[in-house]
């Protein structure tokens, strides 16, 4: 009797053990490979890493200038890969070199394959310059956003310049506006060399350059122009930071 009570337990023990294993798997969902896509951003004054405060830098016409400030919106994603495939993101994203966390952005459920060229946008789009108070990254307790009709500001750059004849020596250039006379938006695209992006670790490193934004096409004068707070001048700048950025490191 007590053998047959045995058996019985065992049998009962293998299918209570079944039922556990069939109900975790009715519930459980595929794991899905990493498919998460890093930006990461570096700044740079020239060939100096930017520092706030305590770097000294020279733009093209010789004049010594600091960085207390360097803020900036990107915006709408866009990769396309050697076989027409693409993937877009509408996100917004502040990045500020005051904040380390901001110059990681993350874009998610990116494929794997092949990408010829990475797109966005330094601004942010009509539509959302004239949807009011929001929220994140554009929320205006971050301190960049004018007014309802003015919209946001897309790039801000502070500093110092012995050179300037502002009051203390400082310069301040915050650029935006989505619309004639000072459309700032601007659409930058960056080739990729058909690198190939792999899972598990998926990463592009951009390099943005301050210096650019003193430089080309235009040649930023600080005893002349030391301040752009509205659309005087503001396409000038955005024409100018529009060739800032350059890709430094696809892994």
């Amino acid at each position: 009797m007590k053998s047959v009570f045995l058996i019985r337990s065992c049998k009962r023990t293998r299918q209570y053990f079944s039922a556990l294993v069939l109900l975790f798997c009715c519930f459980s969902a595929p794991i899905k490979a990493q498919s998460a896509l890093e930006i990461v951003l570096q700044h740079f004054a020239g060939n100096q890493a930017l520092r706030l405060d305590s770097g000294s830098y020279t733009n093209e016409l010789g004049q010594h200038f600091t960085v207390t400030k360097f803020k900036y919106y990107l915006s709408n994603f866009h990769l396309k890969s050697v076989d027409g495939k693409e993937y877009n993101s509408k996100e917004v994203f502040l990045i500020n070199e005051e904040e380390a966390s901001t110059k990681k952005i993350f874009l998610p459920d990116v494929p794997a394959g092949n990408y010829s060229s990475l797109s966005f946008t330094l601004g942010v789009d009509s539509i959302l310059n004239c949807s009011g108070i929001q929220s994140g990254a554009l929320d205006p307790v971050n301190g960049m956003f004018w007014t309802w009709n003015t919209g946001y500001i897309f790039l801000k750059l502070e500093g110092k310049s012995p050179a300037s004849k502002s009051p203390a020596n400082m310069y301040e250039f915050h650029v935006g506006g989505y619309k004639s006379p000072a459309n700032c938006i601007r659409r930058i695209t960056l080739p990729l060399d058909q690198k190939s992006v792999k899972e598990p670790l998926r990463q592009i490193v951009l390099r943005a350059d301050v210096l650019e934004l003193f430089k080309s096409p235009e040649k930023v004068d600080l005893s002349v122009l030391s301040s752009v707070t509205d659309f005087h001048n503001a396409e000038m700048m955005a024409d100018n930071y529009s060739d800032m950025f350059s890709v430094l490191e696809i892994h």
